[in-house]
């Protein structure tokens, strides 16, 4: 019931959304990816223990760090190695302000069929910001889903929730409210649909302040995409141990 609150509630706000939305847009500089390739390899072995893909939109790109290193792909990979001694392969597919039928329909079938034995979907908030409505995203994010499934029907699918918009430093009060109030739908649209595709979620990114994020106050800048790679770490780690870290509880706070 509170999600059909959100729903009407934000609709009602579209205007005084909308009049924030293109201020901030005038003030702020748009960033790019780093430039470089977006596969790597960190540590040694012959036959990676992890191959690991993360897809998704303009934050799966590294838009806000200076570096490809910096990027939330290689940091996952980075941070695995740490901690397990494993080698790690890492492949990065962001779409600057891609939704989820975008992934669906144009990324997945052109990426290369590599053995992944992990995907990290980092998407939905330009469903959010977009306002789509639950309906089209859970037929986008669904069709992802299974479309991912099909095509690399071993790999651990895993799901990075949207960010608390709160924490959002470039949003002002009043925009920061009505995307948290759309995010919410989308997480809980997404919640609902990855147990049922056989994917996992992960906690959802609350950054503890805005030293993590880049100059344009939305993307992350290299300490953010550490934290944000840590998280997902932690998940992909713990899936592999039978310990899953994205507990029910957790879960359902995300919502």
């Amino acid at each position: 019931m509170k999600h059909l609150y959100y729903g009407i509630a934000s609709w009602l706000m579209v205007p005084v959304a909308l009049v924030a939305g293109l201020r901030l847009r005038a003030r702020t500089t748009r960033l790019h990816p780093p430039h470089g390739h977006p596969f790597g390899r960190i540590g040694d072995g012959a036959e990676p223990a992890y191959r690991i893909l993360v897809i998704g939109d303009s934050s799966a790109a590294g838009v806000g760090a200076d570096r490809v290193e910096e990027t939330v792909g290689p940091q996952i990979a980075s941070v695995i190695h740490e901690r397990t001694g494993a080698c790690v392969a890492w492949r990065s597919s962001g779409s600057n302000s891609a939704i989820c039928e975008e992934l669906r329909d144009h990324v997945v079938p052109n990426l290369e069929r590599e053995d992944y034995t992990h995907i990290v979907i980092a998407a939905g908030t330009n469903d959010a910001k977009n306002f789509l409505t639950a309906r089209r995203f859970k037929k986008g994010f669904g069709g992802l889903l299974y479309a991912l499934r099909a095509k690399w029907p071993k790999a651990r699918i895993v799901w990075s929730p949207v960010i608390d918009m709160r924490t959002v430093p470039s949003l002002s009060p009043v925009l920061a409210h009505v995307l948290e109030m759309r995010a919410r739908i989308i997480n809980h649209v997404g919640h609902r649909l990855c147990p049922e595709r056989f994917a996992l979620v992960a906690p959802r990114l609350q950054p503890p302040d805005p030293s993590g994020f880049s100059s344009d106050g939305f993307h992350a800048g290299a300490s953010g995409y550490r934290y944000w790679a840590e998280l997902l770490a932690d998940t992909l780690i713990g899936e592999d141990s039978g310990t899953p870290q994205a507990s029910d509880a957790r879960v359902r706070a995300a919502e």
